[in-house]
C-alpha cells in the first residue's frame, strides 16, 4: 500500500510537471501568434494610410515613426527586413540594434519561401536564453510581398514556474498526508492480519516435548488462519501422544537396562557361592581335624557374598526411591564435616569459607550426596602416586556450593554425557547408581550439579543448593 502511494505520487508529480510545460508551450505559441497577428493588422493599417508608394524601398519611410507607435501599443518589439534579408527598420532603440541581426541568413529566406503558409518560426539563443523568432511576409494592398516581418518572442516563465512550485508544494502536502494515512492504515491492517500469526509463532516457539503444550484459540480468525490453527492444534495432540509413548518407552527401556544390570550383579556373587557349596560338599569329612577352620572359612565366604548381594539390593532401592523432602535448618559446613568422618583416608581434605552456612535441607540426603561424591573421588585415585581429594563448602549469594575435587585419572569424553545415567559403572565393581541418585536428590531440591574433568589431571564435581527450599 505504501509503495503504491509512493509510485502514484511520483507519477502524478511527473505528469503535473509535464502538463505545465505543455501548457506553457501552447500558451506561448498562441500568444506569439496573437501578437504577430495584431502587429500585422497595425502594419496593414499603416500601409493603407501612408502617402508613400508602397514599395520595399519606402518601407523605412512608411514606418519611420509608425513602428515605434505600434511597438508601444502592442508592447512588443519587431523588425522589418527587405525581401533580400537586409534590416530596414527596428522598433528597438539605436543602442540596442547591435543585438539585432543586420541581415537574415539564407536558411531563413529559403524556409520562408518554401513554407506553404509563408511563415517560419526558428529557435534562437541570445545571452544564454532561448527565444523564438517568427518570420512572415509584409504585403501591399495587392497582396504582393514587399518585406519581411520579424517578431522576436522571449518566453517569460517566471509566473508559471512560481505557480507550478506552489502547486507542487500543495500537492506534496496532500501526498504526505496520504502517505501518513497509508502507513497508519497499513500498520493496523498488518497488525490485524499478523496478530494471529504472531500468536501461532509464539506458541510454536514455546512448544516443548517435555511438557504439556497449550492449544491455540482465537476468536473469528480468517479462513487461512483457522486452517493453520487447526493444523497446529492437531500437531499438539499428536505431539502429546508421542510424548506419552516416548516417556513410557524410555521408562521401560531404563528399567529394562536396570533389571539387566541388577541381574548381572546378582549373578556375580551367586557363582562363587555355588562353587563354594559344591567344593565343600565334595571335600566334607567330619573326621578331619581342621573341619572347624574349613567350616568357618566356608561360612565367611557365603556371608561375604550375601553382603555383596545385600549392598546391590540397597543401592537399587536407594536409587529407585525418590528422596522425600524433610527440610530442617542446618549448618552445611558442620554436616559436610560429619559426612567425611566415616572416611579414614588421610588424603581427604576439607576447607570452608565460613564456619557456618545456614540452609534448609534434609540432613540424611545431604550426607548421602557428599558421601557418594567422595566415594567416587576415592575410587578415581587408586593408582595416583600422591592422591588428593579436596572437599570445599562456600556461600554464593542465595546458594550454597559444595565442591569435591580429585587428582585422579579423569573422565573420558565419550563417558561425560553418560555420567549421570543409571547404568553399569566403568569401574570393576559397583552398580553405577551413585551419581544418578545424587542428581535426583539435587534436582528435587531445585539445585544443580556440574562437573569438569581433564584426563590425567582429575575431576571436580560442583553441587549448588538454594539456601531456602519450599
Amino acid at each position: 500500500m505504501i509503495l503504491l502511494v509512493l509510485i502514484a505520487s511520483v507519477l502524478i508529480f511527473g505528469i503535473t510537471v509535464y502538463q505545465f510545460r505543455e501548457i506553457n508551450i501552447d500558451y506561448h505559441e498562441n500568444r506569439m501568434e496573437r501578437k504577430e497577428e495584431q502587429i500585422r493588422q497595425s502594419i496593414d493599417l499603416a500601409i493603407q494610410k501612408t502617402t508613400y508608394p508602397v514599395t520595399t524601398e519606402n518601407l523605412g519611410l512608411i514606418f519611420k515613426n509608425e513602428i515605434y507607435e505600434i511597438a508601444v501599443v502592442q508592447n512588443m518589439n519587431f523588425n522589418i527586413y527587405s525581401l533580400e534579408g537586409e534590416l530596414i527598420k527596428s522598433s528597438r532603440p539605436k543602442f540596442a540594434n547591435d543585438s539585432i541581426s543586420m541581415c537574415l541568413d539564407a536558411e531563413v529566406l529559403n524556409k520562408l519561401e518554401v513554407s506553404p503558409i509563408k511563415r517560419y518560426v526558428r529557435e534562437n539563443a541570445l545571452a544564454g536564453d532561448n527565444y523564438q523568432a517568427s518570420f512572415t511576409y509584409i504585403a501591399d494592398q495587392k497582396f504582393k510581398p514587399i518585406g519581411i516581418l520579424n517578431l522576436p518572442y522571449f518566453e517569460d516563465n517566471s509566473f508559471n514556474d512560481h505557480e507550478l512550485k506552489e502547486f507542487l508544494l500543495r500537492l506534496l502536502g496532500v501526498y504526505l498526508l496520504m502517505l501518513l494515512m497509508a502507513i497508519s492504515f497499513a500498520f493496523f491492517i498488518s497488525k490485524y492480519i499478523t496478530r494471529s500469526l504472531e500468536t501461532i509463532s509464539t506458541m510454536m516457539g514455546r512448544t516443548n516435548l517435555s511438557k504439556q503444550n497449550k492449544k491455540i484459540y482465537i476468536d473469528n480468525p480468517g479462513e487461512e488462519i483457522e486452517k493453520l490453527i487447526a493444523a497446529y492444534n492437531g500437531m499438539i495432540d499428536e505431539l502429546g501422544q508421542s510424548a506419552v509413548k516416548l516417556a513410557r518407552s524410555e521408562r521401560e527401556q531404563a528399567w529394562r537396562e536396570m533389571a539387566k544390570q541388577v541381574a548381572h550383579e546378582i549373578k556375580n556373587p551367586l557363582t562363587p557361592m555355588r562353587l563354594t557349596v559344591q567344593s565343600f560338599e565334595r571335600k566334607f569329612d567330619p573326621n578331619d581335624p581342621q573341619i572347624h577352620e574349613k567350616l568357618k572359612e566356608y561360612s565367611n565366604t557365603l556371608i561375604q557374598q550375601i553382603d555383596t548381594m545385600s549392598s546391590i539390593a540397597s543401592a537399587f532401592s536407594n536409587f529407585a526411591e525418590m528422596p522425600a523432602q524433610q527440610n530442617e535448618t542446618l549448618n552445611v559446613v558442620k554436616i559436610v564435616k560429619l559426612a567425611l568422618d566415616i572416611f579414614n583416608e588421610d588424603y581427604i581434605h576439607f576447607i570452608a569459607d565460613e564456619e557456618e552456612i545456614i540452609a534448609k535441607l534434609d540432613r540424611t540426603q545431604l550426607i548421602r550426596v557428599v558421601t557418594n561424591l567422595v566415594k567416587n573421588a576415592i575410587q578415581a585415585v587408586p593408582d595416583v602416586k600422591s592422591p588428593r581429594v579436596l572437599v570445599s563448602v562456600a556461600s554464593e549469594g542465595d546458594m550454597v556450593k559444595i565442591s569435591v575435587a580429585d587428582n585422579g585419572h579423569g573422565i573420558e569424553k565419550d563417558n561425560e554425557e553418560k555420567i549421570f545415567e543409571p547404568k553399569f559403572t566403568t569401574k570393576t565393581s559397583g552398580m553405577g547408581l551413585g551419581l544418578g541418585m545424587v542428581k535426583n536428590i539435587v534436582e528435587t531440591y531445585k539445585g544443580t550439579i556440574k562437573f569438569t574433568s581433564h584426563l590425567g589431571r582429575g575431576t571436580v564435581f560442583c553441587v549448588k543448593f538454594p539456601k531456602e527450599n519450599i
